[in-house]
């Protein structure tokens, strides 16, 4: 991990149109709704809290919320928001930064798990999220189940966001030996075009499992969305809940 840009994603420029780009992509409020119950009261912490997405509703909810986030630049667009300059957060890597302890619930959602560049950082990210739990306290990840069958040649283009304002085209290219997926988002919008390039090490949900019990975690729940729906072979993402 060492060279290793915690802060690289929001550095490419996409922290000014994140919003814009996934505002009707995520599951927000069926997200919000399991991730208050299932901290109980307690207080959260949100590994790559980004712009706020998760953490401002929360809050608004009656939450004590905490992040950790490694760009200063999608971090600026969450102090913009209503709410969003109380908020604590630590700019880091959030494999091994800091951010207190005793959280009921820790958060690490959207995929984020495989902007980590490798199997030991991801491990390192599981190990940190148990750091930060009480006793009793859970872990939260939502990632999408690797499909390599949808490349060809280790290769493929697909649209990402079509509207009548802007449209989204991503080329993604696969190293299958060291499971990295590479991409590269073009955004056509406003008479410009954006590149936004990114590198995913993903793994299959029985590998982060695996990682859990790593860290002394044992999985409680598997769903396919965030409204608890059964978890099958066809499901195509995942939200994984851990407990110490």
């Amino acid at each position: 991990m060492s060279d290793f840009d915690a802060g690289e994603y929001g550095a490419s420029g996409i922290a000014d149109d994140y919003d814009a780009l996934y505002a009707d992509h995520w599951e927000t409020d069926a997200a919000v709704d399991c991730l208050v119950e299932l901290a109980d009261g307690g207080p959260v912490l949100e590994l790559g809290i980004g712009t706020g997405r998760l953490a401002l509703p929360m809050v608004r909810r009656g939450l004590d919320v905490h992040g950790i986030d490694g760009s200063p630049e999608m971090v600026a667009k969450l102090r913009e928001k209503p709410g969003g300059e109380q908020l604590r957060v630590v700019i880091g890597n959030f494999a091994d930064a800091v951010a207190g302890e005793g959280f009921s619930l820790v958060v690490l959602a959207v995929n984020t798990i495989f902007a980590l560049p490798d199997q030991d950082a991801q491990v390192a990210c599981f190990q940190n999220a148990a750091r930060h739990l009480r006793p009793g306290g859970r872990f939260v990840v939502e990632a999408w189940v690797p499909d390599v069958g949808g490349f060809r040649s280790n290769r493929l283009l697909r649209p990402r966001v079509i509207g009548p304002d802007v449209l989204s085209i991503e080329a993604a290219e696969l190293d299958q030996a060291d499971q990295l997926m590479r991409t590269t988002q073009a955004v056509f919008a406003g008479g410009r075009v954006r590149l936004y390039p990114a590198t995913h090490r993903y793994a299959w949900p029985a590998e982060l499992d695996l990682m859990g019990r790593l860290a002394g975690l044992r999985r409680e729940s598997r769903w396919a969305d965030w409204t608890r729906s059964p978890f099958t072979a066809d499901s195509t993402a995942h939200v994984t809940v851990y407990r110490t």
